[in-house]
C-alpha cells in the first residue's frame, strides 16, 4: 500500500500506566482514505494525536514521505498535517472567513505570525475553501451563529486551507445528526479524491467506515487488531473489535 505516511514503533504511555498505544508499525500510501475504528478507550485518539504531535509519543517515530515529523518545526508541521476535531474548535466571535484564514498561518513568517496580515492570495484560498464546503454565503457570519453542522464544515474548510499532505479527523461526525454526518464525510472523501490528500478518520460507525474508506485500521486495548480493506472487514472482525470488548 506504500509508505507515504508511516509509523515506526509509535507508542504512548501516560505515567506508569499500561500503554495507551502499544508500539505500532503502520504504513499508508499517498491518497489513501483510512478509517480508524475501535471502542472507546481503544487508543484511536491517542494514535492520531501522536501523529501530529498534539501529544508527544513515548516511543517511536512518524514519517511523511521519509521525513520524521519530530524533526519538524511547528510551522512546517502545520503545512504538512491538518486536523479536524470532534468539536469544531473555532473562535466563536470570529467570522467563518477569519476562522478559515487561521489555516493559512503555516504560510506566514516572522512578525506576520504575531500580527497576522493576510495576503489577498490567502483570502482567496480561504473563500475558495468555504465555497467548496458550501459555506461561502456565511463567510462574514460569526461562527457562534452557525449550527453544529455548519461549524464543522467551516472546520473542514480551515483544514482544506492548510493545503496539507495529510488530514487527520478525530470523530468529526460524532456530534452530528445523520444528514450532517453524511455531508462532512462526503467532504472529506472529496478532499481525498480530488486533492490526493491522505485522510485518516477516527470513527465509531462501522457503516461509515465501510462506505467511505478504502482501508480500515481497528484498535483494541491500544493495539492494532485489524489492518486491511473495508470489503475484507467481516462480522468476525467486528465481533473481535467491539462485541468482545463490551462483554
Amino acid at each position: 500500500m506504500g509508505d507515504f505516511l508511516r509509523t515506526a514503533g509509535l507508542a504512548k504511555r501516560f505515567g506508569d500506566a499500561e500503554f495507551a498505544l502499544a508500539p505500532t508499525d503502520l504504513a499508508f500510501g499517498r491518497g489513501q482514505f483510512v478509517a480508524v475504528i475501535g471502542p472507546s478507550g481503544a487508543g484511536k485518539t491517542t494514535f492520531l494525536r501522536c501523529m501530529n504531535r498534539l501529544i508527544d509519543p513515548s516511543e517511536g517515530k512518524v514519517f511523511i514521505n521519509g521525513q520524521n515529523i519530530l524533526s519538524m518545526g511547528k510551522r512546517e508541521l502545520r503545512r504538512r498535517i491538518a486536523m479536524v476535531f470532534q468539536q469544531p474548535n473555532l473562535v466563536p466571535r470570529l467570522s467563518a472567513l477569519d476562522n478559515v484564514l487561521i489555516g493559512r498561518l503555516g504560510f506566514m513568517t516572522g512578525m506576520r505570525t504575531l500580527l497576522p496580515c493576510f495576503r489577498r492570495e490567502d483570502k482567496m484560498k480561504a473563500l475558495s475553501a468555504l465555497d467548496r464546503v458550501g459555506m461561502l454565503e456565511y463567510a462574514a457570519t460569526s461562527c457562534v451563529s452557525l449550527s453544529g453542522g455548519q461549524q464543522q464544515r467551516v472546520a473542514v474548510a480551515r483544514a482544506l486551507a492548510q493545503e496539507a499532505d495529510v488530514l487527520l479527523a478525530d470523530e468529526p461526525v460524532a456530534s452530528l445528526d445523520p444528514e450532517n454526518a453524511t455531508k462532512v464525510m462526503a467532504l472529506l472523501k472529496d478532499i481525498n479524491q480530488q486533492d490526493g490528500v491522505t485522510v485518516l478518520v477516527n470513527l465509531h460507525q462501522i457503516d461509515l467506515a465501510r462506505q467511505y474508506a478504502n482501508t480500515i485500521v481497528a484498535f483494541k486495548a491500544g493495539r492494532v487488531v485489524y489492518f486491511g480493506t473495508g470489503e475484507a472487514f467481516m462480522d468476525e472482525h467486528y465481533q473481535k473489535v467491539f462485541v468482545t470488548a463490551a462483554s
